[in-house]
């Protein structure tokens, strides 16, 4: 059975993506304090608790999954835009994109009783139509320890070229087993599942997930985060929910209103107030990117 990597929390990026590249999945070891998480745990808590089991098997009749926390939580936005993640983030994705997008946010907490996950890959939320490409980059932030017995993220190392109907055998499964405050980070095209929990305590992690500017969200940030409530996020924030053009002519918009009233072409920063200094199909590195992409 192949082990994952662990790496240090200041490890390069470099060296996470080519982690990621060569098994699918990587550990980064404590990358969080316990007064962050503690922190954390204060704030999305009474929303985990007031969430229901999952209705079927690959969900999790044991299996609580919690979203919105863009807006829920003013830690989870520092998660989503921490720079050990975002950094080979982009350097993973942009081969294939000219901006990354947030996917998903959610506190998963497997449950004493919770059976293993099916086997999967993330990139199924589109169907089988990418193999071709690495669509996503994602995470999961271990908030209470990940053990073999609480449900510790299985994860097929080496898997990410295999074909989607490939037999997975119990020996080519390995468990992301990690200390509270570090990171499983992984591919879109890794086979993995929630683990099994056969302990007396729940397993909490939080799965934050990326994917290329182009694909459709898994979560659906501009309704989980309206713009009422992103105009108050960072630029960086903002642009992740999908408030910026994805390139050029890719995600502008026409602000209702009566024949003359207002202006035609706009951009998504418009709807959070930002009017000045904004091209309506995209700026001048966006012509430029899709000149190049033209040209070849």
């Amino acid at each position: 059975m192949t082990q994952l990597q662990h790496l240090p929390a200041d490890a390069k990026s470099s060296a996470i993506v080519t982690a990621v590249q060569q098994d699918g999945a990587v550990i980064l070891d404590n990358v969080l304090s316990a007064g962050f998480i503690a922190a954390l745990r204060e704030e999305t808590d009474p929303y985990m608790e007031h969430t229901s089991n999952g209705e079927d098997h690959f969900a999790g009749h044991h299996t609580t999954r919690t979203g919105g926390l863009l807006v829920r939580s003013e830690k989870c936005r520092k998660l989503i835009e921490h720079e050990t993640i975002l950094n080979p983030c982009n350097e993973f994705l942009t081969p294939y994109c000219e901006r990354v997008q947030l996917h998903l946010t959610q506190i998963i907490r497997i449950r004493p009783g919770e059976t293993a996950q099916t086997i999967h890959r993330d990139r199924w939320a589109w169907g089988k139509h990418l193999s071709h490409l690495e669509p996503q980059f994602n995470t999961i932030w271990a908030i209470t320890d990940f053990t073999s017995e609480n449900g510790a993220t299985q994860v097929v190392p080496g898997s990410t070229q295999w074909p989607d109907d490939q037999e997975i055998q119990p020996e080519q499964i390995t468990q992301a087993k990690m200390k509270a405050g570090s990171v499983l980070v992984y591919s879109g095209s890794v086979f993995h599942g929630g683990g099994a929990n056969t302990s007396d305590q729940d397993r909490i992690g939080i799965n934050i997930t990326y994917a290329l500017g182009w694909l459709r969200q898994e979560e659906n940030q501009y309704l989980s985060c309206p713009p009422e409530l992103a105009k108050d996020l960072s630029a960086t924030l903002q642009g992740l929910a999908g408030y910026a053009m994805g390139q050029y002519a890719l995600g502008y918009f026409t602000p209702p209103g009566a024949p003359g009233e207002g202006p035609e072409v706009v951009p998504p920063q418009y709807a959070l107030g930002l009017t000045e200094s904004l091209s309506t199909m995209g700026g001048v590195g966006d012509i430029e990117a899709l000149e190049k992409a033209l040209s070849t």
